[in-house]
């Protein structure tokens, strides 16, 4: 392969076999190399075919980022697949490396984000956030920067995200049973939602993990939810009895059966949302 583009020193721009252009990676690949000089096939470690508009994005971000945040993101991409055994998005390796890069200038200028759906994240996304924890652990020795908690939990939705980019379907499936669940919520209350409440946010986050859930009939159990399900329960009975219109819908249509933790959360979610606690 052919050079046509260098990026910095540990990547170009080239083209395969089918005349499509690639983002080619490796160590020092680019060093003392020039335009049209051939690759050498033992130094690429990655090789990358995005959308001509992506292309774009992937130039503009190699000129303006420094090399050290490209080699982070491959490094986190890299473990993230082979942890959770899948393929992720190629865009990930744009809105991962932006987003990095963002959250260390904003937290040298003393700004730092709290996340408010790192509950979620952690309960619902296990793997991911342990993948997004080691990933806080390779920025943090790399930037010598000791990024807060809260940032792994922002990561972890960046690897979700890429995971459901691979199936526009499971994203119409998702969002379809998000909207269904939406709608039994305010026919059940009569209510409209304040869509620029916080509540009403972790409520939406918290029906994507719940929706994904349902399609891959993932469930997660813990039977440690007992007491304070009859507690919740017992509290907010009318929110508790969205809950159960909701189950009996599910059930029905997607053949999911809610366990006692999610009827919990659904719960907890609905109160707030629908009362602003």
């Amino acid at each position: 392969m052919r050079i046509s583009k260098i990026l910095n020193n540990n990547a170009v721009i080239s083209k395969d076999k089918n005349n499509n252009e690639i983002v080619v990676m490796g160590k020092g690949l680019a060093f003392k190399k020039r335009v049209d000089d051939f690759l050498d096939d033992n130094q690429i470690e990655k090789t990358y075919i995005f959308s001509p508009e992506n292309t774009k994005e992937i130039i503009k971000l190699f000129s303006s980022i420094p090399d050290v945040y490209i080699e982070i993101t491959s490094n986190i991409i890299s473990l993230a697949e082979t942890t959770l055994n899948k393929n992720l998005s190629k865009n990930l390796y744009i809105s991962l490396t932006d987003h990095i890069y963002s959250a260390v200038s904003r937290f040298e200028e003393g700004i730092s984000f709290t996340n408010p759906l790192l509950w979620d994240i952690k309960r619902f996304y296990i793997n991911e956030y342990e993948v997004a924890l080691e990933a806080l652990n390779i920025i943090n020795e790399k930037i010598n920067i000791e990024l807060p908690e809260d940032e792994a939990g922002f990561i972890a939705l960046h690897i979700v995200n890429s995971q459901l980019e691979q199936n526009e379907n499971a994203v119409y499936e998702i969002t379809n049973i998000m909207q269904e669940i939406l709608k039994i919520v305010r026919l059940h209350f009569g209510i409209d939602f304040d869509e620029d409440s916080i509540n009403y946010y972790r409520f939406i986050t918290h029906l994507k993990f719940f929706a994904q859930r349902i399609l891959n009939k993932n469930a997660y159990e813990d039977d440690k939810v007992d007491d304070l399900y009859l507690i919740i329960k017992n509290n907010y009975p009318e929110s508790y009895s969205a809950v159960e219109k909701i189950r009996e819908f599910i059930k029905s249509k997607y053949k999911y059966t809610l366990n006692n933790e999610e009827e919990l959360y659904l719960t907890i979610h609905i109160e707030k949302v629908v009362n602003k606690k």
